[in-house]
């Protein structure tokens, strides 16, 4: 199961099922199953077993209990919608078992932190977090115990906006379960660490990690929906690939167990339309995002879009409640990302002074932050406020600062957006197109990162699960069209912003 063979996994457990069993084994062969359901993305019902399978582990094996109720959370919270129920439930027997006679370990720490987070609130739970991201990220840790942790490992930083811990913990699996052959876990982290890569600005790094979960979920015949495929979609604002993927995700993700793929749908849809100036889109599709009361994830990344888009719809109530939830988890994170997004969102909902003041913020924090479309983004709203000022020069200095920003990282409808204010200015403002490294499709771009990383060609296959020739093959059409003729040239023809992605 583990390395990702889910057919043999299934035909051994039901060699192992024909024989003479006891109740420990009994239960050992349903969480296996529930397990191959969950990691394979096969039928609806994996956080349903899951938390059935802890419960009947809770009187033979507490730790295993307690390590397969952290599998059934990581279920419920993929199915979205769907695994509300379940991951109520979940948590409320987390939250009622003894406690453990010997000292927590790391995955008891993370699974108490997110049962608190789920039952009582961010402002409550954000301790217990904070504690848990502490232990996650400390050296010294046996590879036995970082597999307990699964995808959620990345919850307490994520849920403290801490883009780099996230990226930072997500890698240091990857290089697990890549050391481990254990390819059962690895499209999930892919997929992870592609989107915490996109988020700064880095798409072509996010698009090679999105090539190699497509390549290992195809090796183990895991089904993954496309989430960082929807993220991508949003910040780089084309309009029709956009819109095709966003129905045909939603249309999809029913009855999958991956429900929470329409979630992140509507959210790059919030954002796909904020770029485009569809502001009545944008909202209903932000409010359908944002269903989630705990914010754990996207929801509460969709708050920031119905902000902006409730807004410029005239809309202020509703973009007061938004502001106010979102206030609840950016004052509890207290991160540069955090309170940089909401002083953007208090900003659009401010005047005179105070307004200035906060946008000023917004650019400082989200700088400190590095992440580059977040900055950009509070420089296009910054600027377009000042137009609508009258203070024309300083408008065009960060409506052009924006424009450079968005067009350098790929944003084209955000980018246009920023153009369109510009022009308002009475400035002239050029379209401009990306450079040539866009013409490297993800999988050229996967490979030439690997290269640059000094691996051979037989080493690049082995990763990516092709053949040492097809590897060769494609790093020629990579030289050609970034006409260079050696691989040590790719130190300069690529950019360093994917490094941490590229070595993952």
């Amino acid at each position: 199961m583990q390395a990702g063979a889910f057919d043999a996994a299934r035909g051994l457990l039901g060699t192992a099922e024909a024989g003479e069993l006891d109740e420990f084994q009994h239960a050992r062969g349903d969480l296996l199953r529930a397990q191959i359901a969950f990691s394979s993305g096969v039928g609806s019902n994996a956080a349903t077993l899951l938390l059935k399978a802890a419960q009947q582990l809770e009187s033979l094996d507490l730790d295993l209990a307690r390590d397969t109720y952290l599998d059934a959370l990581s279920a419920a919270q993929l199915a979205g919608p769907a695994g509300i129920d379940v991951r109520l439930e979940v948590c409320r027997a987390v939250r009622a078992l003894p406690p453990p006679a010997r000292p927590a370990r790391p995955v008891d720490l993370l699974l108490d932190g997110l049962a608190l987070l789920i039952t009582e609130g961010r402002a409550a739970a954000i301790s217990a977090l904070r504690g848990a991201a502490r232990v996650l990220a400390a050296e010294g840790l046996s590879a036995r115990e970082r597999f307990r942790w699964g995808w959620l490992a990345s919850a307490p930083s994520y849920a403290m906006w801490d883009n780099e811990a996230t990226r930072a913990v997500i890698a240091r699996q990857i290089r697990l379960v890549r050391d481990a052959g254990a390819l059962e876990q690895l499209p999930i982290y892919l997929s992870s660490l592609s989107g915490a890569t996109a988020r700064t600005g880095d798409f072509a790094a996010a698009a090679s990690l999105m090539a190699e979960t497509k390549d290992v979920a195809a090796a183990t015949g895991a089904r993954l929906l496309p989430f960082t495929a929807l993220l991508l979609a949003a910040f780089t604002g084309r309009e029709t690939e956009a819109s095709m993927l966003i129905r045909t995700t939603i249309d999809q993700a029913e009855g999958t167990g991956q429900e929470s793929a329409t979630t992140m749908a509507q959210y790059a849809a919030a954002m796909l339309y904020n770029g485009l100036r569809r502001y009545e889109e944008a909202m209903t599709a932000a409010r359908q995002a944002c269903w989630d009361p705990v914010d754990l994830y996207v929801s509460g990344w969709a708050l920031p879009e119905l902000v902006e888009a409730a807004m410029r719809c005239g809309q202020a109530g509703l973009a007061r409640d938004a502001l106010e939830r979102l206030t609840v988890t950016t004052q509890a994170a207290g991160t540069d990302w955090a309170l940089g997004i909401e002083a953007r969102s208090r900003a659009l909902m401010s005047e005179g002074a105070a307004a200035d003041e906060l946008y000023r913020e917004a650019i400082d924090r989200l700088g400190r932050a590095r992440l580059r479309p977040d900055l950009a983004r509070a420089h296009l709203v910054y600027g377009e406020w000042l137009r609508r000022e009258s203070r024309r020069l300083d408008a065009r200095e960060r409506l052009r600062a924006a424009y450079e920003q968005f067009t350098s990282i790929g944003m084209e409808a955000f980018a246009e957006r920023a153009r369109g204010e510009l022009l308002a200015t009475g400035e002239k403002a050029r379209k401009r197109t990306l450079g040539t490294r866009e013409q490297l499709t993800p999988q050229e771009e996967q490979i030439a990162r690997l290269a640059r990383e000094g691996l051979s060609n037989p080493e690049i296959g082995a990763q990516l699960f092709i053949s040492a020739r097809t590897a060769e093959w494609h790093l020629r059409n990579v030289f050609a069209k970034l006409d260079i003729t050696s691989r040590r040239q790719l130190q300069t023809a690529l950019p360093k912003d994917g490094e941490l992605a590229a070595r993952a």
